[in-house]
């Protein structure tokens, strides 16, 4: 096992390294000028030829690249040529905010998809498993920002069970140790303050959990129907095994490989997908700054956030591929 994560780790510097080079090419062949993005109404020639030569984009594309690749080496992703800001700076008081939604969708997609995936593929043919089916199909085609907008609008502004924006009610005076709301408030024990970021994560979740928990539910249920056919199930049953050790033993550890390979791919796109909903809730995350890095062309922003969500996509799945091991010890992973 530990041969597999260094060999993978490995193959991740191989991989960054070469989308490094793509994605520095593909960041400036977008049309439009930085500078004059930038400047905007204000642009003049003397002010574009010094923001041109304030950022280095006079130099040869080579040279540009080899100062990236410097610079990345010592963990310095650049600074946003929006703001000024060092882009780590940034990611480090965005970013946290995004993962707490996407690890929130995450875990509302997993607690209810799997569940319902396994009870549908057992009662197949019935009244429940034609309602899970018939919602999963509801969630993959329903829009995430369509849904948000009606998730606010119902139980946020016409009920008021839950708040409309934001990741804290403003009038709480919470300690922010990483800006991961609700695990501060359990580490400094402020409990009002982890309930309240907690409360304001639903809505959202719902909204960004609802094409992955309609993916898990059709993984889950079309993985135990195949399970459920297997010999080593059927003999199971027939030694009188008793129906929860057959479903805890047999069908549903057989069962989650798949659905674990598909937790890692959403995983990845959660991160990289709650753009619009934290749009919709007004969460001040990564999405808004991304908006404008892609609207301004900011080419330090834009490559560090894609590099990093490639780095996650990667690790991400690396821990899928050991999970394997520890869910069935029969899946030797090369």
């Amino acid at each position: 096992m530990l041969t597999l994560v260094v060999r993978r780790l490995g193959l991740l510097v191989i991989v960054l390294f070469g989308l490094s080079v793509l994605l520095f090419a593909w960041v400036r062949a977008l049309p439009g000028d930085p500078a004059r993005a930038l400047l905007g109404e204000k642009a003049t020639p003397a002010g574009i030829a010094a923001v041109t030569e304030r950022y280095g984009f006079d130099q040869p594309v080579w040279q540009q690249y080899a100062t990236y690749v410097g610079r990345l080496l010592h963990g310095d992703l650049g600074a946003s040529i929006n703001t000024g800001e060092p882009v780590v700076q940034t990611f480090t008081e965005r970013f946290p905010a995004t993962v707490e939604l996407a690890v929130a969708a995450l875990v509302l997609a997993v607690v209810v998809g799997i569940p319902l995936g396994y009870l549908a593929a057992r009662r197949r043919g019935g009244w429940l498993d034609h309602l899970v089916v018939g919602g999963s199909l509801l969630g993959v085609v329903v829009p995430v920002f369509f849904l948000a907008v009606v998730l606010k609008y119902l139980l946020a502004i016409q009920l008021g069970w839950f708040p409309t924006s934001g990741r804290q009610d403003a009038r709480i005076d919470a300690t922010h140790v990483t800006n991961f709301y609700v695990l501060d408030g359990l580490l400094t024990r402020e409990w009002d303050a982890s309930w309240d970021a907690l409360v304001h994560l639903v809505l959202p979740a719902l909204a960004l959990g609802s094409i992955p928990l309609a993916i898990i539910v059709r993984i889950t249920r079309a993985s135990v129907l195949d399970v459920l056919g297997d010999d080593h199930v059927r003999t199971a049953q027939a030694k009188g095994l008793s129906r929860g050790v057959v479903s805890r033993r047999h069908v549903l550890r057989n069962a989650l490989l798949p659905v674990s390979t598909t937790l890692g791919l959403q995983a990845g796109a959660l991160l990289s997908g709650a753009v619009l909903t934290e749009t919709v809730f007004s969460i001040n995350g990564i999405g808004s700054y991304l908006f404008d890095a892609v609207t301004q062309l900011d080419y330090p922003v834009l490559q560090g956030f894609i590099l990093f969500i490639a780095v996650v996509y990667a690790l991400v799945n690396l821990a899928v591929d050991v999970s394997y091991g520890f869910i069935d010890p029969r899946v030797r992973v090369s």
